[in-house]
C-alpha cells in the first residue's frame, strides 16, 4: 500500500495548475455556477421557488465531479469522502440551510504542508472582501512551502496552523478582491472547538501589490533602489515575499504583549484599534525582516519593499472610509514617515530616504509596542482613548469628530460594560480620519488599477498593467 508521504509526493508533482482543464474540474466549476444563483444569503435553497427537479441533477454532476477528481487528491481522501456526504445530507434535508462541519473538520491543509502538494475544495462559504453570501464555491489551489520557509517556520516564526497558496481556479465567489481561505467562512451548524489552519492566496496578494506598486511609482515619480524594481517586476519573488510577510503576521496577533487583541476577543471596538492591530502585525513583520536581511535572506529586505508599498499606496486608497482600519494604518505610516523627515513630498515628486526609513518604520513599530504594554495596565476605555491620542498626533481627525473633543465628550456616565462599549463606537465619526490631500489626488489616480486587480492572479497582472 502507498504510504502518506509517497502519496504526498506524487500528488506535488501534478499541481492543481494542471488539473484546471481536467473535463470532470470544468465540469464542477460550471454546475456550481449554476447552483449557485439559487441559494440565499445562508446558503439554502428555497424549494417552494426552485423545484427538485431542477436542483438534484446539478447536485449529482458536482458528486459526480469530485468523485472523478479524487484520485488526484489522495492525500485528501477523507475530506473529499465527507464533502460528498455533507452534499447528500444538504439534498436529504431539502437544502435547507447547509451545514458541512464534518468535511471542515476532515480537511486539514496544515497537516500536511508540501511545496506544490494540489488541493480541491468545495464548501458552501462567504468570502472575506468578496462574497458575503454562504454560496457553494469550489477552488484548485497549490500550497506554497518551501524548504526556506519551512526551516524558518520550524526554528524561530512557529505557525502551525499558516497555510500560504495559490489559485488554479476558482468560482464566482472568488472572482472578487478576496485573498483568504479561512475556516470560520464555512457554513456549519456550530463553530469547531478551534480551527487548525488558515489560508492566503500569496499570488494574489503579490499580482495586486506589483500592479498597484507599479502604477505608483510611475505616478509619484519616485526613485527606487534596483533591487525593489526588480521585486515588483517577479511575481515568483513577490510570492515568496508575501509568505514570508503573512507568516510572520498572523502569528504576531498572538505574541507580544496584548492588553487586548481584538482579532482574537469577538468584542466590538473603535475601528483604530483595529487598525493599531494589523500595523503592529506588519510593522513586527519588518522589524523581523530587517534582522533577516542582515543575515543574509535576500526575502527580508523583500518583505520590507513589500510592506513599505503595499501600506503607503495600496491601503489608504483601498475601499470606502466608514471606519476603514487599514486604509487608516497606511495613512499613519506615511504621517510617520513624513513627519520624521523619511518621506517628502515636493515638486510633485515622492522621495523616500532609503538609508532612514528602516530605522523611522521601525520607532512606529516602537511606539505601539509601548502603547500595548502601557495597556496591560489600563481600563479598557483608558487603552482606547490612548490609541486614539497616538493616531491623533500624526493624522487629523475630522472636524466633526466627537473623540478629538477629548474624554469630556465622551459618552462616559450612566452606563458601563457592552452598553459603554457601543455609546463609545457610536460616537465614532464614520471617516475619523480623513484622507490628506496627498492621499485624495493619489486615490484618484490609482483608482482604475485598484478596481482592475478584483480576481487578479499571478497570471493575469499583465491585463491590469496593460
Amino acid at each position: 500500500m502507498q504510504n502518506l508521504s509517497s502519496k504526498l509526493a506524487a500528488a506535488a508533482d501534478l499541481p492543481a495548475t494542471a488539473l484546471a482543464d481536467h473535463p470532470a474540474w470544468l465540469r464542477l466549476k460550471t454546475t456550481v455556477e449554476e447552483l449557485r444563483p439559487l441559494q440565499a444569503e445562508d446558503g439554502s435553497i428555497d424549494l417552494n421557488a426552485v423545484q427538485r427537479s431542477t436542483v438534484d441533477p446539478l447536485l449529482d454532476t458536482v458528486l459526480g465531479a469530485i468523485q472523478e477528481l479524487a484520485p488526484h487528491f489522495p492525500h485528501d481522501a477523507d475530506y473529499l469522502e465527507a464533502v460528498q456526504a455533507d452534499l447528500r445530507k444538504w439534498a436529504e434535508a431539502g437544502y435547507r440551510e447547509p451545514d458541512f462541519l464534518d468535511s471542515l473538520l476532515a480537511f486539514q491543509p496544515a497537516a500536511d504542508r508540501v511545496d506544490g502538494l494540489p488541493h480541491l475544495v468545495v464548501f458552501p462559504m462567504y468570502t472575506q472582501n468578496g462574497n458575503p453570501d454562504r454560496n457553494l464555491e469550489a477552488v484548485l489551489l497549490n500550497v506554497v512551502w518551501p524548504d526556506w520557509l519551512a526551516e524558518l517556520e520550524r526554528t524561530r516564526f512557529d505557525n502551525p496552523m499558516f497555510v500560504p497558496i495559490t489559485f488554479a481556479d476558482f468560482t464566482a465567489g472568488y472572482d472578487t478582491n478576496s485573498a483568504v481561505l479561512f475556516p470560520e467562512t464555512v457554513a456549519v451548524r456550530q463553530a469547531p472547538e478551534r480551527f487548525t489552519w488558515g489560508g492566503i492566496f500569496c499570488d494574489r496578494e503579490a499580482a495586486r501589490f506589483r500592479a498597484v506598486s507599479t502604477s505608483a511609482v510611475q505616478l509619484l515619480g519616485l526613485d527606487i533602489p534596483e533591487d525593489a524594481a526588480a521585486l515588483i517586476d517577479d511575481q515568483e519573488r513577490a510570492q515568496q515575499t508575501f509568505v514570508l510577510w503573512d507568516l510572520v503576521h498572523d502569528r504576531t496577533h498572538s505574541h507580544g504583549d496584548l492588553p487586548f487583541d481584538p482579532f482574537m476577543i469577538k468584542q466590538r471596538s473603535p475601528f483604530w484599534m483595529y487598525g493599531l492591530e494589523e500595523l503592529r502585525c506588519d510593522l513586527t513583520a519588518f522589524k523581523e525582516a530587517v534582522r533577516l536581511e542582515a543575515e543574509g535572506y535576500q526575502q527580508g529586505r523583500d518583505v520590507q519593499y513589500a510592506i513599505l508599498f503595499d501600506r503607503l499606496f495600496r491601503f489608504p486608497v483601498t475601499g470606502g472610509r466608514v471606519r476603514n482600519y487599514d486604509g487608516m494604518g497606511g495613512q499613519l505610516l506615511f504621517a510617520y514617515l513624513h513627519q520624521n523627515d523619511a518621506l517628502r513630498w515636493r515638486d510633485n515628486r515622492l522621495t523616500i530616504d532609503w538609508d532612514r526609513v528602516a530605522e523611522v518604520t521601525n520607532a512606529l513599530c516602537t511606539e505601539i509596542e509601548q502603547l500595548y504594554r502601557a495597556g496591560i495596565d489600563r481600563p479598557k476605555t483608558a487603552h482606547w482613548i490612548a490609541a486614539y491620542q497616538l493616531v491623533s498626533r500624526y493624522l487629523t481627525p475630522h472636524p466633526a469628530s466627537t473623540w478629538a473633543k477629548g474624554a469630556e465628550a465622551l459618552p462616559l456616565d450612566g452606563s458601563e460594560g457592552r452598553a459603554l462599549n457601543k455609546a463609545l463606537c457610536d460616537a465614532v465619526h464614520p471617516d475619523e480620519f480623513p484622507l490628506s490631500m496627498f492621499y485624495e489626488a493619489l486615490s484618484k489616480k490609482l483608482r482604475g488599477v485598484i478596481a482592475a486587480t478584483a480576481g487578479i492572479t499571478g497570471a493575469g497582472i499583465q491585463e491590469v498593467a496593460a
